[in-house]
């Protein structure tokens, strides 16, 4: 079909001229194909075309391999992280400072050494990553177990479970977490449950970290459960006969996996600043295991070196900051609306 409007001249696709056609798989012919995508391969498109949140995937990643590889890294780079080296320390002067420019800082030492004894800053910090990464992951896992079965409870079966929970979670949320840690791990023996030494420690840790933030992700939870539960293709499955199991496992839970992932990122960061700020008062990881929160608890009183409290600082600064950057790029891919 053609038509004149003006000096300009319309044909339509499916014009009736020599060698045309109407047919549809010959008018796509040479068209490229079209391919359905999942939410997950969506998100991952829009996580990878996000820089900052990538470069925070990739430190975390480094951050992982070193705490991972360390007993590698330090025979290759640096010395045993509990091995004096008293003589590279000034004694003449009574400063008790290493010997050198900044800290000591050469080759064999790339981050200098502690006052007093030698010990080197590389090799503790790359130690003191096993510590913080190991109790922060442990105990977000616990937190997002307890929080995520709590919250998908209250929110799904509401009442009074709802009730229950939510008034528990509220107990949870106006107990003083900082001073029970204090309490608990001052008065803590070193041998108790078969466990003892720094290994109790670090369990006695990531149980308090763990247990006492479970109603924070709770409470994300049975918000979101509260919201789903009312959706088309749960009341779908309702009306074909699905028990409760079915609706919680196949229905619920895969639409909640967002939130878990994007908030587990966030809780990461937190739960090392709080071992770091139990370390920091004495009450964590017991000396001479290197830890970030120890160093920086050592290194107040050299206070006029601040190169030795550069280092664990800053390690703790640029893995909080990895993870929150990480976890901000994937909630924005996971739900691009919350821009």
């Amino acid at each position: 079909m053609t038509s004149d409007r003006g000096s300009y001249r319309v044909t339509t696709p499916l014009e009736e001229e020599p060698g045309a056609t109407g047919d549809p798989a010959a008018i796509l012919q040479g068209m490229p194909r079209i391919e359905g995508r999942s939410l997950w391969r969506i998100s991952w498109t829009r996580l990878k075309r996000d820089k900052v949140a990538m470069a925070g995937a990739v430190i975390i990643g480094l951050l992982i391999l070193m705490a991972v590889f360390a007993p590698l890294i330090v025979k290759l780079l640096g010395d045993p992280p509990n091995e004096f080296h008293q003589d590279l320390i000034d004694t003449k002067t009574g400063t008790l400072a290493p010997i050198g420019t900044f800290g000591g800082i050469s080759w064999d030492h790339l981050m200098g050494l502690e006052p007093v004894n030698g010990r080197d800053l590389f090799s503790r910090v790359v130690y003191g990553s096993r510590i913080s990464l190991l109790i922060a992951f442990f105990a977000t896992l616990l937190s997002v177990a307890i929080g995520t079965t709590m919250g998908v409870v209250a929110g799904f079966f509401g009442g009074w479970v709802d009730a229950v929970i939510s008034r528990l979670m509220d107990i949870f949320l106006a107990f003083p977490l900082l001073v029970f840690a204090i309490a608990l791990a001052g008065v803590m023996p070193d041998d108790a449950f078969g466990l003892k030494g720094n290994t109790l420690r670090i369990v006695l840790l990531i149980f308090i970290v763990g247990f006492f933030n479970w109603p924070y992700i709770g409470r994300i939870i049975r918000g979101q459960t509260l919201s789903l539960r009312e959706r088309e293709y749960v009341d779908a499955a309702r009306s074909l006969g699905a028990r409760r199991p079915y609706i919680l496992f196949t229905e619920l839970l895969p639409n909640l996996l967002g939130p878990i992932l994007v908030y587990s990122t966030l809780l990461i960061p937190t739960n090392i600043l709080f071992e770091a700020a139990l370390s920091f008062l004495g009450v964590g990881i017991r000396p001479p295991t290197a830890s970030w929160g120890g160093m920086l608890s050592d290194a107040v009183t050299f206070y006029t070196m601040p190169y030795f409290m550069l280092w664990p600082g800053l390690a703790i600064f640029i893995t909080v900051l990895a993870f929150n950057l990480f976890g901000d790029g994937l909630r924005d891919a996971l739900d691009p609306k919350a821009r």
